[in-house]
């Protein structure tokens, strides 16, 4: 709760934090809109594929043109990782292989790392975290994305004592959805596609939300930041408001409907029947903790917790996230405090890839939120064990062998290049923490 002091001390001083983005999408606008009222943090580089989209994007959240002029604007995200005058880098591409050449960028030139990019720190995080300590450089989630608001979380559960049960996010479920394809998909969030496209939605992206892929890839980061559990036949997404999480997130030995304590889960906004949960939690993060006595417990009755029945779990949860809006706490943290917002710890959880249709040899596998396949959480040593391929490598590749419906797609079935970055990086993260 000093970020600002530290940060006024340092402007003080005539330093101020000076950042690199990389990536001027709807997260990296959002951090944009916010810099002009952050004194003492600025915004030395921008890196988009598109500088001249990019200057339009500071013009939309309100830069003044002066501003715009004292920013430099390039193609390349190594040029912003290299540049001698930041101090920060946020990746916030949402490319898994390009997060992971910009991360290697930034840690080999001594600067701290914010990834935005959950999708590359999924695929090889645990390595790339390493790599930063070896280095002596913060790597961090993004705050305001719901990883790391979990993160927090669960390190105030663990450091004021309890245990914790359960911790994730709530979204929109329903289990038809991880079949459903860009096509289709703005029928389910209440738009036309003519209205999506005049608000700049990219379907893709927006049906990773839907079909389940973001949800895998956030809880697996989340399992891998906080040493937590993931179930073994993937996310159940049980339909839960927030005066229910205790009850449901709870072990199955007391009633609840988690395998054990320290488990990952996604709770639904939607009854299996489409009605909406009541006090739905479609939105926000939780925690579901233990009380370790039954003088906690006690307590928790106390000062009016919301509890299940045995009275020894409880719930604390955030409503809301505003991810870009709040990106600024990683940057201040990384480098005032030299801490991150939530980082890679281990490798207990992956996202892979699996059909949403009987797929044909020769076929091309086109990521998350497309046509072809989605991403569903497992556990990293099945992973491993079975050579399942992640969705993060699940972008272009051909098909060598027919795979059924529902089936999850393996490294020998499809025809991947041992020579590409993102392959490299994630055969040798599997081989050092699997």
């Amino acid at each position: 709760m000093n970020l600002t002091a530290l940060l006024r001390q340092r402007s003080d001083t005539g330093r101020p934090v000076r950042v690199a983005l990389i990536g001027a999408g709807k997260f990296g606008s959002m951090f944009l809109a916010q810099v002009p009222t952050i004194p003492g943090l600025e915004v030395a580089a921008i890196a988009d594929l598109d500088p001249d989209r990019a200057r339009e994007a500071c013009r939309h959240v309100g830069w003044d043109e002066a501003r715009i002029a004292g920013t430099r604007f390039v193609a390349d995200g190594l040029d912003a990782c290299r540049a001698d005058d930041v101090e920060v880098v946020i990746e916030a591409t949402g490319h898994p292989e390009a997060g992971i050449r910009h991360a290697l960028g930034a840690i080999e030139a001594g600067r701290h790392i914010v990834m935005v990019n959950v999708e590359a720190d999924v695929l090889a995080g645990a390595l790339l975290a390493e790599k930063a300590r070896e280095r002596g450089v913060v790597y961090s989630m993004a705050y305001g994305d719901q990883p790391a608001l979990v993160a927090e979380m669960v390190d105030w559960a663990r450091a004021a004592g309890f245990t914790v049960a359960a911790a994730g996010k709530g979204t929109k479920y329903l289990p038809a959805y991880h079949r459903v394809t860009p096509d289709d998909v703005w029928s389910h969030y209440g738009l036309t596609s003519e209205q999506a496209k005049a608000g700049g939605m990219n379907p893709q992206m927006f049906n990773s939300f839907l079909d389940g892929t973001k949800s895998a890839i956030e809880m697996a980061a989340i399992a891998n930041a906080c040493d937590l559990d993931v179930p073994e036949e993937g996310l159940s997404f049980p339909p839960c408001g927030v005066d229910d999480l205790a009850h449901v997130l709870r072990p199955r030995s007391v009633g609840g409907q988690l395998d054990r304590e320290g488990m990952v889960e996604v709770v639904s906004s939607l009854e299996r029947d489409g009605r909406p949960v009541f006090r739905d939690l479609r939105w926000g993060v939780y925690v579901v903790l233990k009380a370790p006595n039954d003088y906690a417990a006690a307590c928790f009755r106390q000062y009016g917790l919301p509890t299940d029945s045995t009275g020894r779990y409880a719930a604390m949860y955030k409503p809301f996230h505003l991810i870009g809006l709040e990106l600024s706490i990683s940057v201040l943290s990384a480098a005032l405090r030299g801490e991150p917002t939530g980082s890679t710890r281990a490798w207990r959880g992956d996202a892979v890839a699996v059909t949403k249709r009987d797929l044909k040899a020769g076929e091309t596998l086109d990521g998350e939120g497309g046509y072809t396949v989605y991403g569903r959480l497992a556990p990293a040593a099945r992973s491993k064990a079975g050579r399942m391929l992640p969705i993060g490598l699940a972008h272009g590749v051909r098909l060598t062998r027919d795979v059924a419906a529902g089936a999850v797609v393996t490294e020998d079935d499809v025809s991947l290049d041992a020579e590409r970055l993102a392959v490299r990086v994630r055969r040798e993260m599997v081989e050092r923490f699997g």
